[in-house]
């Protein structure tokens, strides 16, 4: 329906260009160019509405009804997707395991054993030269 819609509108909008084309200005004349006006009246002469104006109010009639039918077809369809969230996997978050404490009280009513750390070891590092300095 969407797809048929949207036809529809792009046939009405290219009908619509072609129309507005084809019609010629109110004061087409010779003295609508320097601004005469062939009566009295605030718009001009009013004549008969021709086929080419009857074409335009009906065209630009279809071409509103289709953009808003277009607009709310868009909105109404805009909430149905699936975020990138709600697809991903369902992980479950593992429970947090108190880690022993050399010296403390666990948990099961025993004291923990000190853990055995490696004695740090002492490098000597000769110490830097001093800069030697640069011939000229």
């Amino acid at each position: 329906m969407y797809i048929l819609l949207l036809l529809l509108h792009v046939i009405v909008c290219l009908f619509l260009i072609i129309v507005v084309l084809l019609q010629s200005g109110k004061a087409a004349d010779l003295a609508g160019a320097f601004g005469g006006m062939g009566s009295q009246t605030a718009f001009g002469p009013r004549g008969s509405a021709t086929l080419l104006s009857k074409a335009t109010t009906i065209s630009a009639v279809l071409f509103m009804v289709t953009s808003l039918s277009l607009s709310i077809m868009a909105t109404r369809n805009a909430g149905l997707g699936t975020s990138v969230l709600e697809s991903a996997p369902k992980t479950s978050v593992p429970k947090t395991v108190p880690i022993p404490v050399p010296g403390q009280q666990s948990p099961a009513g025993g004291t923990t054993s000190p853990l055995p750390m490696p004695a740090p070891t002492q490098q000597q590092t000769p110490a830097p030269a001093p800069p030697t300095p640069g011939k000229k």
